[in-house]
């Protein structure tokens, strides 16, 4: 028995502009496309259901490409900086805390960012010092690679101005020689003993408010890296499987599996692409550079706006090499987080030296910042680059001085990278952006911050097509996980999987993106989410 879905704007996504009438789908899969009237005869000893679509919209269902589930969910149970738009505001949040907080118990916020802030000094150990002595506090910068610890936070990690700043990572001091509190990249991981154990209860909290949350925004899976924050590669992945499968929170996550805890992987006869329908492992998950708020991004010249460094190499190249060798031991692709262009260099030398296997295709995560030389490269190669249309919306115009005017022509390119045949996909990497899949499109077609009463379009020649931002969120993440023969299109055989908006992006400015509330979420045939 099945479902007959109708009354509404259905896109296939095959094509551009391409529409059926109606769609019958039975045992989680699209069965026939057509019109009402063909499908009504055809299928009418097996259609339990009509559901009236009732104008809306039908897409294939929209995945995330890129983003921390399990981190998504933690911000909204934790401190969340990230709309604050003063260090006085960040401050006075943390005080607040401290009168909620048991003394001598952590307090944990996310999302500062100095580039919102009118003075964008960062946030220091002495100012959190003054207004919480009696409490650990440790807060992560929005971009994930740099965090702001107090004293009683360092003191519990054992870390002091004697301690050396690990490969791959800086602890920053002042003119004076005394900690700042800032902690770059690996040094962040000098703090992580000290932080308090993390239970399964917390770790499915988290995953059920991030699902919640990612189906009322109209995702209906995403491509998530959480495996080797939460202490256990195997609590936290039996977590995934306790919230998706057995308590039936359909949503389909494709787990990158960090290097850190690919022998655990690997000890539970675990394989890429093993898994179920719903719970399944991808690539190898490597990082080979920073961010290009704290300055760590891995760039082939001195930042503009401080030529002291190019940003911090988390691995030698030495290291990549002998990385890559034991995916291709375990019969893995790599995706491999790389910002600047440098970093990006590094891992394709890696790549061409230890070639993926069985048409397997490697991803390079965020791919912002690059040179001719390195699209001409990866052209031929079976390589996917996941890129945040959104980090356009976040980053313009400070990037520009960051990296130098002279230096910006192929970066954040989407348009010139679809242009040249590269595939990409579209992500958030929430929670370093917001999870909503219309803001990154938004972001992808019009390169323009909602925020900015100028509407200032940054870098104009790349702004992308409607079909092309759309594309990214379905066709490009169904081929960047391998699935481009069962979702990401509207098709017989597909997964039945849909996005139902209340309006036809097609046919609407975009800026109504920004103040669309999804209509309808469908996983495997089951409405997920309705509003």
């Amino acid at each position: 028995m099945g479902t007959l879905w109708h009354n509404g704007t259905i896109y296939t996504m095959a094509e551009e502009g391409q529409t059926v009438e109606a769609l019958f789908t039975s045992d989680g899969i699209i069965k026939d496309m057509g019109t009402l009237v063909e499908l009504k005869e055809k299928w009418k000893a097996e259609i339990e259901e009509k559901i009236d679509l009732e104008g809306g919209v039908l897409f294939p269902g929209f995945v995330d490409s890129h983003m921390h589930l399990i981190g998504h969910g933690e911000t909204l149970m934790r401190l969340n900086l990230s709309k604050l738009t003063s260090k006085q505001d960040v401050l006075k949040a943390v005080q607040e805390r401290t009168t909620e907080v048991p003394e001598g118990q952590w307090i944990i916020g996310d999302g500062w960012n100095e580039n919102l802030w009118e003075q964008p000094d960062v946030l220091t150990r002495e100012e959190l010092d003054s207004i919480a002595p009696d409490h650990p506090v440790m807060l992560n910068r929005i971009c994930r690679h740099a965090i702001v610890a107090n004293s009683r936070a360092l003191e519990n990690a054992g870390i002091h101005e004697g301690t050396p700043s690990p490969t791959g990572g800086v602890i920053e001091k002042d003119t004076n020689g005394m900690l700042n509190g800032l902690l770059k990249d690996k040094a962040q991981d000098l703090l992580t003993p000290a932080l308090p154990d993390i239970s399964s209860q917390y770790l499915e909290e988290a995953l059920t408010r991030a699902i919640k949350s990612c189906w009322s925004l109209g995702l209906v899976g995403g491509h998530t890296e959480d495996l080797s924050y939460y202490g256990d590669f195997n609590k936290t992945y039996q977590s995934f499987l306790n919230i998706i499968e057995q308590q039936e929170m359909k949503f389909r996550a494709h787990l990158l599996v960090h290097h850190t805890v690919v022998e655990d992987w690997k000890k539970g006869n675990h394989s890429f692409l093993s898994g179920g329908p719903f719970v399944e492992f991808g690539a190898m998950k490597i990082f080979s550079d920073g961010a290009l708020g704290g300055r760590t991004a891995l760039l082939s010249h001195p930042y503009a706006d401080d030529p002291s460094t190019n940003g911090v190499e988390i691995h030698s190249k030495e290291t990549l090499e002998m990385l890559l060798k034991k995916a291709r031991e375990y019969d893995m692709p790599i995706a491999v987080h790389t910002i600047g262009d440098l970093a990006f260099e590094h891992v394709l030398d890696a790549v061409e030296l230890y070639p993926t296997v069985d048409n397997r295709r490697d991803r390079f995560i965020h791919a912002q910042i690059l040179r001719r030389e390195l699209i001409d490269r990866i052209k031929p190669l079976p390589i996917v680059l996941d890129i945040q249309p959104r980090f356009v919306a976040s980053d313009f115009p400070w990037v520009i001085e960051r990296i130098g005017a002279d230096k910006m022509e192929y970066n954040y390119a989407w348009k010139l990278l679809l242009d040249e045949g590269i595939p990409c996909s579209g992500g958030s990497d929430a929670p370093i952006e917001p999870v909503d899949p219309l803001l990154g499109i938004h972001a992808a077609v019009t390169r323009t911050n909602p925020l900015d009463p100028e509407k200032t379009v940054y870098q104009p020649e790349q702004r992308l097509s409607m079909y092309e931002a759309i594309s990214l969120f379905t066709k490009g993440s169904a081929y960047a996980c391998h699935h481009e023969h069962n979702r990401g299109m509207l098709q017989p055989g597909f997964d039945a999987d849909f996005t139902v908006l209340p309006i036809d992006p097609f046919r609407e400015n975009p800026d109504e993106l920004l103040n669309t509330k999804v209509k309808m979420t469908i996983v495997d045939e089951t409405i997920v989410y309705q509003s």
